[in-house]
Formats: C-alpha cells, sequence, structure tokens
C-alpha cells in the first residue's frame, strides 16, 4: 500500500497533476515537451504553434498502454484547443504504427506525438499548456494522464528576407507534415535528442505549369541538372550575419539517383555544400544541397542581407536539386532545435502535390498571386520572391 502511494505522488511530481478523478488511475508514464513552442504565422494567414509530447512507458510490467485520445488545454481553461481520437493519433506518432494501427506504447518504449496547434484570428495564444491522455493497458486498470505542463516560448519569430532569387518554389516537406522527413526526423546524439529541421523547407524550382523540369525530358531518370527548374538559382542571405560554417568541393549526385545512407546525422553527413550564418545571437540559418564550386564566402565573413552565397545544386543527401533552409538555435546540425522564422514578403500561387510536380495527377493551376507579408510558408504551397 505505501509502494503504490509512493508511485501515485511519483507520478504527480513529474507531471505536475493537480486533480483526478475518483474512478481514475495514473498512467505509469514519463510525460514532457522537451521544447518549448513558440507561436509563428502561417500561409494560411493563421498563428500555429508546433512541438512534440513525449509519452514513456516507464514500468517493465505495465503491459501495452494504448492511448484513446489527445485532448491539449490551454491556460485554465476546460475546453480543449485539440482533441484527437485514437485514429488521429496513429497518424501523428513516432514511430508510426504498421498500417495505421492504433498506439500501443510497449513496456520501457517512447511514442512522440507531433501536435500542431492552430488559432484563428484575432485568438490569443495561451501562457502554457497541459494535456490529457486516457490508455487501455493489457495488464493493469485503464488509466490517465492529466499534465505534461509546458510553458509557451515567448521568443518572437524573426522576419528575414527571401533565401532565393526570384521564380516560382513549392515550399516541400513544409511546417504542419508530422511525418515529413523534417519535422519527423528526431536525432539523438551526445544525450540529447532534438529537432533541428522542425521548421525547415525544401524550395524546389518550378516553371508556370508547376513542373520541376522542363519540356521535352523523355525519361526523368535520365535527367541532366540543366533539365531542373531550379537548378543554378542564385542563394541569398535572408539577414547580416556572419558565416560560421561552410564546405565547398563536395561531389553532386545525378538527380534521382539512388545514394547511400548518411555516413552521420551532422552538417557534414547530410548537408553536401552548405552554408550556415550566424544572423542573430543564437540564430543560424543553414542552406543545404549547395552546386559544387559556387560557395562565394567562407566561416568568418560577414555578409549583408540580398547578399549571394552560392547557386542552389544537388549535393548531399539529396534526391534532387531543391534548396534545403531551416533556422535553429545552434550552428551544429546535431543537438540543435528547429525555430520558426518568417519571410518578410512572398506572392502565395496556392497548394501543389509532389506528384503535380513531375506531370501526374490533374494539371496544377495557380491561383491568384496573393501578396503576404510576415509569414512561414506550410507544406506543399507555391510561393515565389520578388526583389526591388
Amino acid at each position: 500500500m505505501i509502494r503504490h502511494a509512493a508511485r501515485v505522488l511519483l507520478f504527480a511530481g513529474i507531471l505536475g497533476i493537480s486533480s483526478l478523478h475518483a474512478e481514475e488511475a495514473w498512467a505509469p508514464v514519463e510525460a514532457r515537451v522537451p521544447f518549448a513552442p513558440s507561436a509563428f504565422t502561417g500561409s494560411d494567414g493563421l498563428t500555429h504553434l508546433a512541438y512534440e509530447l513525449h509519452v514513456t512507458n516507464f514500468y517493465g510490467d505495465s503491459g501495452a498502454l494504448k492511448p484513446q485520445g489527445l485532448e491539449v488545454f490551454g491556460d485554465d481553461a476546460t475546453t480543449p484547443l485539440l482533441t484527437l481520437d485514437a485514429k488521429q493519433l496513429s497518424q501523428v506518432v513516432k514511430p508510426a504504427p504498421a498500417d495505421q494501427k492504433p498506439v500501443a506504447i510497449l513496456p520501457g518504449k517512447r511514442a512522440v506525438f507531433f501536435v500542431w496547434l492552430t488559432f484563428p484570428a484575432g485568438t490569443p495564444v495561451p501562457h502554457r499548456l497541459h494535456h490529457r491522455i486516457e490508455f487501455i493497458a493489457d495488464k493493469h486498470a485503464n488509466s490517465v494522464l492529466d499534465g505534461a505542463t509546458v510553458q509557451v516560448s515567448e521568443a518572437k519569430t524573426m522576419i528575414i528576407g527571401a533565401p532565393l532569387r526570384g521564380g516560382r518554389w513549392l515550399a516541400h516537406e513544409g511546417p504542419g507534415a508530422a511525418q515529413s522527413h523534417h519535422w519527423g526526423s528526431l536525432v539523438a546524439v551526445n544525450g540529447q535528442l532534438t529537432i533541428p529541421q522542425r521548421y525547415a523547407l525544401d524550395l524546389v524550382g518550378i516553371d508556370d505549369a508547376g513542373h520541376v523540369m522542363r519540356p521535352g525530358v523523355k525519361d526523368i531518370q535520365k535527367s541532366s541538372y540543366a533539365d531542373w527548374i531550379g537548378y543554378g538559382a542564385d542563394v541569398l542571405a535572408v539577414a547580416d550575419g556572419v558565416v560560421r560554417s561552410a564546405r565547398d568541393g563536395e561531389t553532386e549526385h545525378p538527380p534521382l539517383s539512388a545514394q547511400p545512407e548518411p555516413s552521420a546525422l551532422t552538417s557534414d553527413g547530410l548537408f553536401g555544400n552548405y552554408v550556415v550564418l550566424e544572423i542573430a545571437p543564437g540564430t543560424f540559418a543553414s542552406y543545404a544541397h549547395l552546386q559544387r564550386g559556387s560557395l562565394k564566402v567562407k566561416p568568418g565573413d560577414r555578409v549583408r542581407r540580398g547578399q549571394l552565397l552560392a547557386q542552389l545544386g544537388q549535393s548531399g543527401n539529396s534526391a534532387a536539386p531543391h534548396l534545403h533552409f531551416q533556422l535553429s538555435n545552434a550552428v551544429a546540425f546535431e543537438g540543435s532545435e528547429g525555430v520558426p522564422y518568417a519571410f518578410e514578403r512572398f506572392d502565395y500561387l496556392g497548394p501543389e502535390s509532389e506528384g503535380q510536380l513531375f506531370g501526374q495527377g490533374d494539371p496544377w493551376k495557380a491561383l491568384p498571386i496573393e501578396h503576404r507579408q510576415s509569414q512561414l510558408p506550410l507544406n506543399d504551397v507555391v510561393i515565389q520572391f520578388s526583389h526591388p
């Protein structure tokens, strides 16, 4: 009896729980949000918070815990900001269950839930969030997590310039895609588990028809760099800053060719030819997959916003020519956390699917141009940058 009471008190201390219904038992889990979210405005014009809730089934004898849903509450509100059922949870969790089966957290295992909150225009963002998950257990009574409180970061979104000169670009694998190789990629190194690419974009050049290749390519598997719309585009400094890291001379891969697994989850292992700028104290802009021999800067150089850094290429862990761009809180890829940002201005032309890039499915049609300011493009939308 004493041991059971101690366990309950331990859970309450870990999770910051203030109350529990009489018929419910505490879930035998450790739960936390390792990196506090900060608000940003997306290309849908709405305010968002994006973060990860880590839930660990702590005890070896607890059996599988099956979450039945997730509710997220803000401040002292009793109405949830977000409600996900068990099926929806299976679509925003890592590791993802096979065949979209219900999530089951085995003893000693961890599940990471990717949480995306959207606030209508004019709605204030809460100062803190807490979470509620009900679990069905194999071996014990059903239980509940009611806590895992996190303070919302008050950091202001950095407004930056265009990373590319002109052109139309598909913002691919962008914010809001929980299973993308950006937000969905957790990096474990030296005691830290972080997501450097939380708000990363793959900017893929397209023509007026939304195609990624120039007309006349008969076999896309044998395409050349010159066939790709974005290849060779000018890559620009998004703000004044200092070059903190750079690499050139790495071989570029043929487009759409099979590639080996990266040698390491580091800038050198993933980015190919790259530039990393410090654009504010503790804020770093990374540009990856640059054209071999195109870098115009070296570590220690001071750059001005709009200055030419390099050309878009096909180096590193990349299947096709594009610019990988992200902001993070450390110069190294490993151990850094991705932070949100917003482009000062761009034109919005509507959504496009990956298949439409290659002429598959219904033809892509641009929407009437909408001029946007201080927004972050969300996943799979077409934008264009204009320069004075």
